[in-house]
């Protein structure tokens, strides 16, 4: 690979650590499935987690929601987010075991059978959730049940790690696309057609509208919402939760929200999700940048500034 093309497809430190991340998911994979999921929930929680700073973000976050929390409480939870975490990327990773694991798993929720409904009438069918538990296996349930759900995912920053990432995520169900206009117009289309597609809405953009979450302004974008009124699709949260046991899941699909103002959707979706966090915190991915409140504020201040003129 030439200088230039290797510029533009990623540096050698983003090869490196593609390589290392491949070794070690490579070296999992050949692990029993209680083995693997137990050992890369520990290597995330203790290694990982603490030298990129996901134990401080996630405490750092909790912090900004929920100021009054003690200290050892937040290092409780955000340990066991970066638990989830480890388990959750390599559980992803394993997408026939997923898929023989899921086709048993219970699944349940007011949701399910309008859903069932839905699919018999060929109308279409947008699914949202958050990145809680595992995300991927509700979806990864009904697929093993022969539904066919496409996806839209956020490319990763590492071009040689998002090359197997995207992969992975092809191979549970296509049509999958990559976030971005041209993404989104591609689920669009899908859905239209009287398809079935998964949104995840609980990660910042800068476009999006501020609606409050866990107490505090959450940018978030309405995309998943207009996409649902324009088709005319049951627009239904779902939520692969976790069980006690740390391996298995209970695959839950909520009552369906009904169509209305975009935002008002969105502030619905996350009042569903703000329930399962309060439920279990710790299932919840507190390692994003979910609030940004420095750069909200800075933001705020152009604004204002721009709309005092000269």
């Amino acid at each position: 690979m030439g200088k230039r093309e290797e510029k533009a497809r990623g540096g050698r430190v983003d090869w490196l650590a593609d390589r290392a991340l491949r070794g070690m998911i490579a070296l999992a994979l050949a692990l029993p499935h209680e083995t693997r999921v137990r050992l890369m929930g520990c290597t995330v929680r203790r290694i990982i987690a603490p030298l990129a700073g996901y134990r401080r973000r996630s405490m750092e976050n909790l912090a900004h929601v929920w100021p009054g929390m003690p200290e050892a409480e937040r290092r409780r939870i955000a340990d066991a987010v970066s638990d989830n975490a480890g388990r959750t990327m390599i559980e992803n990773y394993d997408v026939p075991g997923l898929l023989q694991r899921m086709a048993d798993a219970p699944v349940t929720g007011d949701g399910l059978p309008e859903i069932e409904r839905a699919r018999a009438e060929g109308r279409p069918v947008l699914f949202v959730t958050g990145h809680y538990g595992n995300f991927e296996a509700p979806r990864a349930a009904l697929v093993a049940r022969g539904w066919r759900i496409g996806g839209l995912y956020r490319p990763m920053a590492n071009p040689f790690f998002n090359e197997h990432y995207a992969a992975n995520m092809h191979a549970l169900s296509d049509p999958v696309f990559e976030q971005g206009r041209r993404g989104t117009m591609g689920l669009l289309r899908h859905i239209r057609e009287g398809g079935m597609g998964v949104l995840l809405f609980d990660v910042y953009s800068s476009d999006g509208v501020a609606i409050d979450f866990l107490g505090q302004p959450a940018p978030t974008l309405t995309s998943a919402a207009e996409i649902a009124v324009k088709t005319g699709a049951l627009f239904v949260p779902f939520f692969g939760i976790r069980k006690a046991d740390g391996l298995s899941f209970e695959a839950v699909f909520e009552a369906p929200i009904p169509h209305g103002e975009p935002v008002e959707m969105m502030r619905q979706a996350t009042r569903r999700l703000e329930a399962r966090i309060a439920e279990d915190p710790t299932q919840w991915f507190w390692i994003h940048r979910r609030w940004k409140p420095k750069r909200q504020a800075r933001r705020q201040r152009k604004r204002a500034a721009a709309n005092m003129g000269p």
